[in-house]
């Protein structure tokens, strides 16, 4: 590798963070050649968290995360340090923490009547475990373009399985069989225990607190250019011996035209389409704005680099059906304790080692989580936070005649506040903001073999993609791992970094872990 070439991140998301992090620790890049150019005004992406207790906090949602998996999440923290413990690293701190605060839900799902639903069995019938099993076995070019409910039979959608494994990684009926398939696989260790969410991991605080501001400050301590308010607006590119070489790259910095030439040793990482793009919140007394593909340049990139160009895969197999990748979540900052003693109380769960307790019943499919406080840097001893998203956001509440959609912050309190039984009261002075996100599951949309690029697709010399929107052979979307991992196949390929990426660890070929999900679908 030659250490005089610069490297250019477009999207300040996980993923470039972590192949920035990934071409100086491995490749041995100088940190001052690398820039990270972001439209937005903070680094992050979709994993966000901002505000303070006199305006309220708002997180637009967090990754599950487990330590059991996220082989190349893990490989990077061990070498992140941490600013809440001295002398360890990210992973380290967070090992300790869920020693420390194990989960164990007592109250997983709530049905209409305030019940703690019994969900230690799966509620599955012959049928719909031959059905598991069928599609468990498919080959995933055989299902192609097959949603879920090509699958099943109707009733599978009304087991306790469903309702508990479609809230906990956000599935819909109409998703991707394939990517269904996929998490079956990947995620078969969380099969047996998914009533309890015994395997879901926390960070300390929220995710951008906990993964990507330390990140963040190790790169800028490393040199990295971190540059924000900058949207890359197109490339010139070349083509050589069938080579595609990106040879300027174009953007609006803070209202002024820029080009910034890229020489033929330099790299070009860019972070296709986003699933928070057009994100939109809304307040205690106004709903969050209905925005379009129209309202954000998030995909508009990517559309043109694919253009006449198979290999860099259909942005439109992701995002043309916003009726069908869209819900919407809501922050919840409290000075009372009373809603969080209440729920204590009601779960039998602490702060924090609960995880999603989900209202099966409800019109919007509505869950909540009560994570370990404070879950803000900046957040004082007397405020608590608390977060939650429906998946049908589209369909008139229980107690709120009117959807979700339309709903202000103070109505959806009224929803919730009803499904518990809670008097109004225990919220009255509470500042909700709901987050409207039209493209949140679009990595789930039923996809063909090709429409998601290579991390460095077939005849690219010095660009790579780096997203949720890349294929990576078995492993699963919607996961930090599935944007790091893309990050370091794609830094390692191109520097010819002489180093293995750490493998998916095979639990579904585990003996004990199948026998595990066995006697669990039996039960």
């Amino acid at each position: 590798m030659n250490t005089n070439a610069k490297a250019y991140l477009v999207g300040g998301g996980i993923g470039s963070l972590a192949a920035a992090a990934f071409m100086i620790r491995d490749g041995k890049l100088p940190g001052s050649n690398i820039a990270i150019l972001e439209a937005a005004p903070v680094l992050g992406g979709s994993l966000d968290g901002a505000g303070d207790a006199a305006g309220g906090y708002s997180l637009r949602g967090g990754r599950m995360l487990t330590t059991d998996n996220y082989e190349c999440t893990w490989d990077l923290y061990k070498s992140i340090p941490s600013l809440n413990m001295e002398g360890k690293t990210v992973f380290e701190e967070t090992v300790e923490f869920n020693e420390k605060y194990k989960a164990h839900s007592m109250a997983r799902l709530v049905d209409r009547r305030r019940a703690k639903v019994p969900v230690t069995s799966m509620g599955f019938c012959m049928q719909d475990r031959l059905e598991l099993l069928e599609l468990s076995r498919a080959d995933e070019d055989t299902m192609g373009t097959s949603c879920i409910t090509d699958w099943f039979s109707p009733r599978f959608f009304e087991t306790e399985f469903w309702y508990m494994w479609v809230t906990t990684f956000a599935f819909q009926p109409w998703h991707s069989a394939v990517e269904f398939r996929r998490y079956l696989h990947r995620f078969m260790l969380e099969f047996s225990r998914i009533e309890t969410l015994a395997g879901v991991k926390r960070t300390i605080y929220n995710q951008y607190d906990s993964l990507v501001l330390p990140l963040q400050i190790w790169l800028k301590a490393q040199g990295v250019h971190l540059v924000t308010d900058c949207r890359v607006t197109n490339f010139d590119y070349k083509t050589e011996d069938k080579d595609f070489i990106v040879t300027a790259i174009h953007c609006l910095r803070r209202g002024t035209n820029e080009v910034i030439a890229v020489h033929s040793s330099d790299l070009v990482f860019m972070q296709n389409g986003s699933m928070t793009d057009a994100s939109s919140l809304g307040s205690m007394t106004l709903p969050p704005k209905k925005l379009t593909k129209a309202d954000s340049g998030g995909w508009t990139l990517w559309e043109k680099l694919a253009e006449g160009r198979p290999e860099f895969g259909n942005p439109a197999a992701f995002n043309s059906c916003i009726a069908q990748s869209c819900w919407e979540s809501f922050t919840v900052t409290l000075k009372n304790p009373t809603f969080f003693d209440h729920m204590i109380h009601f779960s039998g769960n602490q702060p924090g080692t609960g995880g999603l307790v989900t209202f099966k019943d409800s019109n919007w499919l509505m869950s909540i989580v009560l994570a370990h406080q404070p879950h803000f840097l900046n957040q004082p001893a007397d405020v608590q936070v608390f977060w939650g998203y429906a998946l049908f956001p589209d369909r008139v509440g229980d107690f709120v005649a009117k959807p979700m959609a339309e709903c202000s912050g103070a109505e959806i309190l009224h929803e919730l506040c009803g499904h518990l039984r809670f008097d109004f009261e225990t919220v009255e002075s509470a500042n909700c903001i709901p987050c409207r996100m039209p493209y949140i599951t679009s990595m789930f949309m039923p996809r063909s073999r090709g429409d998601r690029p290579l991390p460095v697709p077939n005849g690219s010399k010095n660009f790579a993609f780096i997203s949720q929107f890349v294929e990576i052979a078995d492993d699963v979307v919607f996961t930090v791992e599935y944007s790091v991992r893309a990050a370091q196949l794609a830094v390692y390929q191109l520097l010819g970094i002489d180093r293995q990426v750490p493998p998916i660890t095979p639990h579904d070929k585990s003996l004990r872990t199948q026998f595990e999900a066995l006697l669990k679908a039996f039960k």
